[in-house]
């Protein structure tokens, strides 16, 4: 079994340029390059490689001691986030689907959800939108927490409201996410405009009480779905050995959570959920125990209201 990573820094490109990337060479590997059974490549070899030349750099003690310093630094910062992944196998695509919503509202709800039974409050949650219906578009945000989110969240441990009625009311809430997902997807979302008027009070010299209110507020649940088979080689019906994980990030937040999601296939989803290890507040081992609480009763509802 081979098992491959990769670390991508962010301000080149968003994620599905990566996982596009990604998806083409595990792909060519699978479907056009191939190994033989003793691991080598299929094919015969025309030319001898050239020998490589190991190169010797001859740095000032200064910019070693930058160095130096910066790697410390770069440890540090890696070691602070605490990054586990959850292989939910006991459903995907196939059951959201009978509850007649939006796969990623589905997982959206699930998550403002599993917030509110950790943290005990919902909190400003930020999810990641495509902005590629235009030229050099590039992101723009969702903000998951609704009335109807809410509603939703608050009567699933309310043993007073029927099941049928709290499918319900994730059916509203989800409509109403997925009703937000592509008014941002369309140039209709707030963030990025927002982030322009912050630009140009810094040009202008401005003090906005507004901006300073507005971007003040941490994003202490941050989100973001990784779409599969961008590059459309792999059918993971017939390959369901190369399902990816997908990719995960770190909490943007000091007492925040980072979640990355993928529906992979009909019957399986990945979560990489992150937090930072020196955070009393969050534990990402704690949120993934009540993630998986939350995926089986959200289940349940479903299954209870059919009867």
């Amino acid at each position: 079994m081979l098992t491959l990573g990769c670390n991508c820094e962010h301000s080149w490109c968003d994620s599905p340029i990566m996982s596009h990337f990604w998806e083409f060479c595990i792909g060519m590997e699978v479907t056009q390059l191939k190994y033989t059974e003793d691991g080598n490549t299929v094919g015969e070899l025309e030319e001898t490689p050239p020998v490589p030349n190991r190169l010797k750099w001859d740095l000032h003690p200064e910019c070693l001691d930058l160095v130096r310093s910066s790697t410390l630094i770069a440890s540090d910062i890696i070691d602070e986030v605490d990054l586990q992944v959850l292989h939910h196998s006991d459903y995907g695509k196939n059951f959201i689907k009978k509850c007649k919503v939006s796969p990623d509202a589905f997982v959206q709800m699930v998550l403002q959800l599993t917030y509110y039974r950790d943290a005990g409050c919902f909190n400003l949650t930020y999810e990641a939108a495509m902005m590629r219906l235009f030229r050099e578009g590039r992101t723009e945000t969702v903000r998951p927490v609704t009335m109807e989110s809410c509603d939703f969240v608050l009567s699933v441990d309310n043993p007073d409201i029927p099941a049928k009625e709290k499918l319900a009311l994730l059916q509203r809430a989800c409509e109403k996410h997925q009703e937000s997902y592509i008014n941002v997807m369309c140039g209709k979302g707030v963030d990025r405009h927002i982030f322009c008027l912050y630009v140009l009070s810094k040009h202008l010299d401005v003090k906005s009480p507004f901006l300073k209110g507005v971007l003040g507020e941490p994003w202490r649940l941050s989100t973001s779905q990784t779409p599969h088979n961008h590059a459309g080689m792999l059918d993971t019906k017939k390959f369901p050995e190369y399902v990816c994980l997908g990719g995960g990030f770190g909490p943007v937040a000091n007492d925040g959570y980072g979640v990355s999601y993928d529906i992979a296939s009909e019957d399986v989803m990945f979560f990489h959920v992150s937090s930072k290890r020196t955070s009393p507040e969050t534990d990402t081992a704690r949120f993934i125990g009540v993630l998986e609480k939350s995926l089986q009763d959200v289940k349940q509802i479903f299954l209870d209201s059919q009867t």
